[in-house]
């Protein structure tokens, strides 16, 4: 038997086990597979059941076969992450726990002012002070960002946590320049946030850097004209009264984002054609290309190459991404 590797994914072995013997033998008859795989009856007759619910495994022209890895894949992925989510916003939970704990510690001494202000220098130490920020917030995130472009590691290290606020339910406003917008990933990637429930506006001329969480904790750059200095964190209520009241001037004088970047893909980007719409459809409800080709009357190279196709227009990373952005375009 081979290594249950699907098990983070949420499949039992016996579901694994039914799942690659069906990749390997495409259309056999499942009355009797648990013999072949030597495990009981019952078992294996509810695990095909959960399998056909998932939508892992399928009837086609009478036939039983796996759908695509791929697909499969992703989808479990994306079922375990939203468990997983699930789990976390529970946690956040105990925070009345942590704040009452925290009351029993008496209060340190009155000190200077200057020890009110958290000076965070080295781009780890930031990270993670961004990262315990994220977690903890329970309401809203303010953030106006002056970059051109995003890096690939911008991306892998922000997706996260921008993402677990989402998906928590936390309020999400961000600022950008107009330049962003210019840049693929990067479109890209403001697209999938957008998607999620993120509210982005634009602004020719952005220049300063500001993070507020929960209107509780402002974060700014230690030097404005080179952030790689290093930070400034304060909780101190004039501080982030400032912060908060700066961003709400530029944010009333901004524009929507998605307003934007629906009418640069009218404008800029070409829409499907009509076979790569109906390639399009197709592969977003069928769980193998082989069947998606025979549905479109194509080859089954030509409707790869139809998808990679729609992947590079889209400026997707991958297929679940592309069903994303063609979603959020209206082409599906």
């Amino acid at each position: 038997m081979p290594e249950h590797k699907m098990l983070v994914l949420g499949l039992s072995h016996i579901e694994e086990d039914i799942y690659r013997h069906l990749l390997r033998n495409p259309g056999i008859d499942v009355d009797d597979i648990h013999v072949l795989l030597r495990h009981e009856a019952e078992p294996t007759r509810r695990s095909i059941r959960r399998l056909r619910e998932l939508k892992i495994i399928q009837q086609v022209d009478g036939q039983t076969r796996a759908c695509e890895p791929e697909l499969v894949v992703a989808r479990l992925a994306e079922q375990r992450l939203e468990e997983l989510y699930d789990d976390i916003r529970s946690l956040t939970h105990l925070r009345p726990l942590v704040d009452s704990l925290g009351r029993e510690i008496p209060e340190p001494e009155p000190e200077d002012d200057e020890k009110s202000v958290e000076r965070i220098t080295g781009l780890e130490a930031i990270r993670t002070r961004l990262d315990e920020l994220a977690f903890f917030a329970r309401e809203e995130v303010l953030a106006a960002e002056p970059y051109d472009a995003l890096t690939p590691e911008n991306i892998e290290n922000s997706r996260p946590l921008d993402l677990r606020c989402l998906r928590r339910g936390v309020s999400c406003r961000s600022l950008i320049r107009r330049v962003a917008m210019e840049d693929g990933p990067t479109l890209a990637y403001l697209q999938e946030l957008t998607a999620a429930g993120a509210r982005i506006r634009v602004l020719d001329e952005l220049d300063e850097l500001m993070l507020v969480y929960d209107r509780h904790t402002a974060l700014v750059p230690l030097d404005p004209g080179n952030t790689a200095k290093g930070a400034l964190c304060s909780q101190e209520e004039g501080i982030v009264t400032t912060v908060v009241n700066n961003f709400e001037r530029l944010w009333a004088g901004a524009e929507d984002f998605a307003a934007l970047a629906g009418q640069r893909a009218g404008a800029d980007g070409p829409g499907p054609t009509e076979i790569q719409a109906k390639v399009l459809r197709l592969m977003c409800t069928v769980g193998k290309d082989e069947i998606g080709a025979r549905e479109a009357g194509i080859a089954l190279r030509t409707y790869r190459r139809h998808i990679s196709d729609l992947m590079q227009l889209l400026g997707a990373e991958n297929r679940a991404h592309a069903a994303l952005l063609a979603r959020e375009r209206n082409w599906i």
